[in-house]
């Protein structure tokens, strides 16, 4: 099983067989059994509690055809097979019944700030639209390791899915090869050992800004992924959880990503509109100074 799935540990793979596996005639099955040709192995997925997450948003907009809300890093958008009711899809179907908004773009499970939402079919539509014909302006706050010299650039650098290893991860291919992404950036503030910096995707490739920060040198403070150490604090997240010494080695519990401001034009009216999400606590804290007005200012010439 172990060798079949990169991202599974020796460990955790005993530890499935262990707890999961049986025999068509209900007798379990042990690590040290061999498998032969032909046989069928069961896996009984006990039930299990849904990891705990903030059940919880702020709503920062809604109107008639839309809804924002600025989502707290640890919810995660959309069910999988380890979160169901921990999600904001739940959420909102709580808040506003068997109608509800229908969340129109993505963020990461550990990415905070705006997200938008539509609370009709046409402005559905009209959103989902926007964002894949790139007409939707984003732009991110986030605190990376180490003192990025340059005040602003450009990252252009293709990214496909990475050839080997977990299946969700992204790298950074031959020129020529891969799918073309660009993402522009402006540092706001230095630190002796990190930078604030706001970032404005061209593109929208999966993981783009992670996977282009880590590229210049400078990872987000916190990516289990895209880090100085790989993939391996992703691997020991999915052992043990969030550890004291995982937490120390990583810089902090989550990624610092954030969703600062997002511009679209309303589905209904035709306005353009811009929303912003206040920096929450944890990156606050994180920084350990107060963000200057006038450096958030630059955020929109990113």
């Amino acid at each position: 099983m172990q060798s079949r799935i990169p991202r599974l540990s020796r460990t955790r793979a005993q530890e499935i067989v262990r707890n999961c596996a049986y025999r068509p005639d209900g007798t379990r099955r042990r690590p040290s059994d061999r498998v032969r040709n032909g046989e069928t192995v069961l896996l009984v997925r006990p039930q299990f509690e849904e990891p705990h997450v903030p059940l919880f948003f702020d709503v920062l907009y809604e109107d008639a055809a839309v809804l924002a809300v600025d989502k707290p890093a640890g919810l995660p958008v959309h069910p999988s097979a380890t979160y169901h009711k921990n999600t904001l899809t739940f959420l909102l179907r709580e808040r506003f019944g068997e109608d509800p908004p229908q969340i129109a773009h993505r963020l990461d499970r550990e990415t905070s700030g705006v997200l938008l939402c539509a609370r009709t079919a046409d402005a559905e539509r009209a959103l989902k639209n926007a964002f894949e014909t790139r007409r939707v302006s984003k732009r991110y706050l986030a605190i990376v390791r180490g003192v990025i010299p340059q005040d602003e650039g450009r990252i252009e650098l293709p990214i496909d899915q990475a050839k080997e290893g977990l299946h969700i991860l992204m790298e950074v291919t031959p020129a020529g090869e891969g799918c073309a992404s660009a993402t522009r950036f402006r540092v706001l503030a230095r630190s002796s050992h990190a930078t604030l910096v706001a970032l404005a995707p061209e593109s929208g490739r999966q993981h783009q800004i992670r996977v282009h920060l880590g590229a210049l040198g400078f990872p987000i403070i916190g990516d289990k992924l895209y880090g100085p150490e790989g993939v391996e604090p992703f691997l020991d997240y999915i052992d043990n959880g969030m550890t004291d010494e995982l937490c120390q080695r990583l810089g902090h519990h989550r990624q610092a990503l954030h969703a600062y401001e997002l511009t679209f034009e309303h589905p209904s009216t035709g306005d353009n509109l811009t929303l912003h999400a206040p920096l929450p606590d944890d990156l606050m804290a994180l920084w350990g100074a107060p963000l200057d007005a006038a450096a958030l200012d630059l955020v929109g010439a990113c």
